[in-house]
């Protein structure tokens, strides 16, 4: 292979590969969309209230549920917290993605989107809680009334699916 093969082959090489990071793709409002872990759709899809229905008789749901971001990790988006609209209460789902094997962006707070994955009941050490916290940008006195673990609702997805 000669030299000028050599560097076509190597620009394509890092020009396809530093292209459409995570699946993102723009609406045409220009706002941000995409798939990031698992392609998936929205077939067969339930809400979030639906899913909060069915784990008050279940101890986990294998489950494609749409709602609404309250909270994106920070540091990297490696979780979010999913809420609903019109559920009263505002109970707060903690979503975190399979294998750690992709993560979302940081600003989609107010963002509705469709997930796929597990959704079970874990208790969260007290360590475990203030780490989030902080990589949710609270402040250390926030961070210090955190002294107790919280038995919460979390959902492991293979695929998230921002809706444009």
């Amino acid at each position: 292979m000669n030299k000028l093969t050599l560097l076509i082959f190597l620009f394509g090489v890092i020009f396809v590969s530093c292209k459409n990071e995570n699946n993102r793709i723009a609406d045409q409002s220009g706002s941000a969309a995409g798939y990031f872990g698992e392609k998936i759709d929205t077939v067969g899809m339930i809400s979030y209230e639906n899913l909060l229905a069915q784990m008050a008789t279940n101890d986990s749901v294998e489950a494609k549920v749409f709602g609404k971001v309250s909270a994106v990790c920070q540091t990297k988006g490696c979780w979010m917290n999913i809420i609903s609209d019109s559920d009263t209460t505002k109970t707060e789902m903690f979503v975190e993605f399979l294998d750690y094997g992709f993560f979302m962006p940081k600003d989609i707070a107010g963002k509705e989107v469709v997930m796929k994955g597990k959704a079970y009941v874990e208790e969260t050490s007290v360590e475990d809680l203030k780490h989030f916290a902080e990589d949710e940008g609270l402040t250390e006195a926030e961070i210090a009334k955190i002294t107790e673990p919280k038995v919460e609702l979390k959902f492991m997805a293979s695929g998230v699916m921002i809706k444009p």
